[in-house]
């Protein structure tokens, strides 16, 4: 039983939390800006003419409906965790931490902005945001899957 749970653990973070990571971060590569930034302008970082609103609204739905699925590998998590007897161990209980702060994030800043970004695009100050808030969701995730590693304090 362990095996399965570990293996339904993994196997979701890789696609779900994964999935939702990437597109997040790629998301205010394609996301449209505002009418007065002329189609094919260079951006901050020197790209231009890379701007899609189709990748935009597909890159938002995946974020969406994987980070839904990603609900998976919280849950497994615990499961796997009690049937293990290791729910007293303080690194699991960091990783629950960050795991809820990852979620909450996602769910109420990156997805809302993406949304208001498609919905009112503006001169990139919001996607600038979005980038940074996609790279401490994934920082919080790396640090996760290294204590998931390292399990400081386990017995």
């Amino acid at each position: 039983m362990e095996g399965l749970l570990l293996s339904v653990h993994v196997l979701a973070g890789i696609v779900f939390v994964g999935g939702s990571a990437v597109a997040a971060s790629l998301f205010p590569r394609y996301a449209p800006v505002a009418a007065t930034v002329p189609a094919g302008a260079p951006d901050d970082a020197g790209r231009a003419g890379e701007r899609n609103e189709a990748v935009a609204v597909l890159l938002h739905r995946i974020t969406r409906v994987y980070g839904l699925l990603g609900i998976v590998v919280p849950v497994v998590g615990i499961v796997l965790a009690m049937v293990q007897g290791r729910m007293a161990e303080i690194w699991i209980n960091v990783a629950m931490l960050l795991t809820a702060a990852a979620g909450l994030l996602l769910a109420l800043v990156i997805y809302p902005r993406q949304k208001a970004a498609l919905a009112d695009p503006d001169g990139g100050a919001r996607l600038r945001s979005l980038a940074m808030y996609a790279g401490i969701y994934n920082l919080l995730w790396a640090i996760v899957v290294v204590l998931m590693i390292v399990r400081p304090g386990a017995e």
